[in-house]
């Protein structure tokens, strides 16, 4: 799997999960101070939320020291379904429920070991298809059309 991956900051976090993702045999483009940039968080996550939109990538990883501005501006990118999760869970629920394609951690909350959770719960989970699920992601598509998006 084609995987973007961005942060505003290198972290034990950041590189944990690159590693367990590149480990897993996935290919792992890194966005941002994660290959040697200094962009901002804003910046790295509308790259990240391109590359998924545009097919570059499978799907994404993103953090920021909370993970909500993040997932903010991620969410700005027409085509991307960007979530914060802070457990597996979220993550799994995020992809069946929502056909979450990005998903975003806190920096400053998420230990390597919850990172590497996150990351592997959200991308085994396939979107749902039940009447329910289709019916909702329509509803979020309709939501991103009406913006101009």
């Amino acid at each position: 799997m084609r995987i973007a991956m961005g942060s505003d900051e290198a972290t034990t976090l950041t590189d944990e999960v690159a590693k367990a993702l590149s480990g897993a045999g996935h290919d792992v483009e890194l966005i941002g101070p994660l290959a040697g940039g200094g962009e901002e968080w804003a910046e790295v996550s509308a790259e990240v939320a391109r590359r998924v939109a545009r097919g570059g990538a499978d799907t994404a990883v993103l953090f920021c020291w909370s993970g909500t501005g993040a997932a903010i501006a991620a969410n700005k990118v027409s085509g991307a379904r960007a979530a914060l999760c802070g457990d597996a869970e979220t993550a799994r629920l995020a992809r069946k429920y929502n056909h979450a394609n990005v998903v975003v951690m806190s920096l400053r909350a998420t230990s390597a070991a919850v990172g590497r959770e996150i990351v592997e719960a959200f991308l085994a989970e396939p979107y749902g298809d039940d009447a329910f699920d289709r019916r909702n992601v329509a509803a979020v598509d309709a939501l991103d059309e009406s913006a101009g998006r």
